[in-house]
């Protein structure tokens, strides 16, 4: 499993905890199959899933303990996504074991994976470090193939973007870490977004990782002129940017590619409205471009996933010539916020506890099932969406 962009011709192997790998050549593209052997069983016949795969992987992946890597396939087309952001290192983390009772395809943290804030690197590695440690953690990684984008306080420090010094060596301690291996495109290139296409009986997953730090502009502080509040303001200035060239323009590649359902993964929320914290909301422009994106190349089945903001909700934002587009946002796996801003484009209840997110797609249907869930640190369901598939298409 890795990016569906650039596929290498190389036949490798690999080694992975906890995997049985079979290694597929088709017409020079490196398929990649692997047959789940612990933590999230599945007893289907179904025929394995395959992902194309782009780079040679390497058992040179920084960290001790993180010797599994995440650019192999499920055997299988995803069903169950886990999801979930804001976890402090140095906090008891027991909804991970919830987590991990649900049994989920993938997990996927949304940032503020730890809370490094410092200027010293060898502190940022020390508190990976510290997550890695944690049983909780090591159940999770155990049990299910996880992946990652950062937002600010992994990245570095609070709230900052392109400026920050040391996105550099900060980049390469989140990749390792994360089991990222030697020589992708993702190493190699500015930034850490990525994208993962899983294909199975003719049907398509895209998962596409945005990476909202690296070459976002700095954002505009409140002048405490209505309707402006909390610590931003929308910048109307359209040479503002949250992504950057490069990104957006892989990004319009990644929307061309065919595919049934596509999460795109952002660390901060992009369908709620307006509320003076970070968020695509302090872009405008940048955010009408997704949408306008999202139209131009005619992608169906776009769902957002978010976090950031220390409570969970699920948003729709309506849009004249484009169907509903739903972001659930999950925060935080550790942390919490006294006060939820108001949302008018929120779907159900919002949770103020720590929650995870769960996407469940019923892929048996002709028209796949989507099910939108939050779960609270108990366990209980807190909110459900449920849709098919061609509501959210063209």
């Amino acid at each position: 499993m890795t990016e569906s962009h650039l596929p290498s011709r190389k036949l490798m192997r690999k080694r992975i905890a906890h995997r049985n790998v079979r290694i597929v050549a088709c017409a020079g593209i490196v398929a990649l199959a692997a047959a789940c052997t612990s933590g999230a069983p599945r007893t289907d016949n179904a025929p394995a899933a395959t992902t194309v795969a782009d780079s040679p992987p390497s058992d040179t992946l920084g960290l001790p303990g993180l010797d599994y890597l995440v650019d192999v396939d499920l055997g299988r087309l995803p069903s169950r996504i886990a999801f979930g952001s804001c976890s402090e290192e140095d906090k008891p983390q027991p909804i991970l074991a919830h987590v991990v009772a649900s049994r989920p395809d993938l997990f996927v943290y949304l940032g503020d994976n730890i809370y490094g804030d410092s200027r010293s690197m060898d502190t940022l590695r020390a508190k990976y470090r510290r997550l890695g440690a944690k049983p909780e953690f090591q159940q999770l990684r155990s049990a299910t193939t996880l992946l990652a984008t950062w937002d600010d306080h992994d990245y570095g420090w609070n709230d900052t973007g392109r400026h920050f010094p040391y996105k550099e060596t900060s980049k390469r301690i989140f990749l390792d870490f994360w089991g990222e291996p030697a020589g992708t495109e993702r190493r190699e290139r500015p930034g850490i977004y990525t994208s993962y296409l899983f294909e199975q009986n003719g049907r398509r997953l895209h998962l596409i990782v945005l990476d909202t730090r690296t070459f976002r502009d700095n954002l505009l502080r409140n002048d405490r002129i209505a309707p402006h509040k909390n610590d931003y303001r929308p910048n109307p200035s359209p040479d503002s940017t949250l992504l950057g060239a490069a990104q957006w323009s892989w990004l319009e590649a990644q929307l061309r590619l065919p595919a049934d359902l596509r999460i795109i993964a952002s660390s901060i929320q992009f369908s709620h409205q307006y509320n003076g914290w970070e968020s695509w909301t302090n872009v405008p422009h940048e955010q009408q471009r997704m949408l306008d994106l999202i139209r131009s190349t005619r992608a169906g089945g776009v769902i957002f996933i978010s976090g950031d903001v220390h409570w969970g909700e699920i948003s729709r934002l309506d849009r004249n010539g484009l169907y509903p587009v739903y972001d659930v946002t999950s925060s935080g796996l550790t942390e919490t916020w006294p006060n939820v801003e108001p949302n008018i484009n929120r779907v159900g209840q919002v949770v103020r506890e720590n929650n995870f997110g769960l996407i469940d797609i019923d892929w048996s249907r002709p028209d796949p099932r989507i099910t939108l869930r939050l779960y609270d640190v108990t366990g209980t369901l807190r909110n459900e969406v449920t849709m098919i598939r061609s509501t959210i298409a063209f």
